[in-house]
């Protein structure tokens, strides 16, 4: 059911993702980064469109990030987001990662799955890399939490 992405599902994601952004529930992607990273992608699909999808992305020799977790509106509730976030920390758990990361305005979900709240100031590498050039920082509304592999 959970796949890694493919470059034909760049568009379905991308259109996902942005329908959450529109309602300031995620961070826009341009189809541009989804293209660059569609690796990092692991999806669902129902009748041939994405209906869930997930970004797992290295951030440093140990620790990486669940980034752009998206669900269809109708598809909420069913499971689907934490069986891409288990995909995501199974490939973690393969890469070598030690910790996973994410930072989210929905912590209840992260947090039934093990994660644990932390100072976004315990995580240098993402600050500097793109929250410096995020429309929110530095006045950032999202929860920071980390999984321990």
């Amino acid at each position: 059911m959970v796949k890694k992405a493919k470059m034909q599902d760049a568009k379905d994601i991308h259109s996902l993702i942005n329908s959450f952004a529109q309602k300031g529930e995620l961070l826009p992607l341009s189809l541009y980064s989804i293209f660059e990273h569609i690796r990092d992608f692991f999806i669902i699909k129902k009748n041939g469109k994405v209906v869930g999808c997930c970004a797992l992305r290295p951030a440093w020799e140990d620790i990486g990030e669940i980034r752009s977790l998206a669900i269809k509106e109708e598809e909420q509730n069913k499971g689907l987001g934490e069986k891409l976030v288990k995909k995501a920390l199974e490939e973690a758990r393969e890469l070598g990662l030690k910790k996973v990361f994410c930072l989210t305005n929905k912590p209840e979900f992260f947090e039934k799955m093990g994660f644990k709240k932390i100072s976004k100031k315990s995580l240098p590498q993402k600050i500097w890399k793109d929250c410096v050039d995020c429309v929110k920082f530095p006045q950032c509304d999202e929860v920071a939490l980390i999984y321990h592999i």
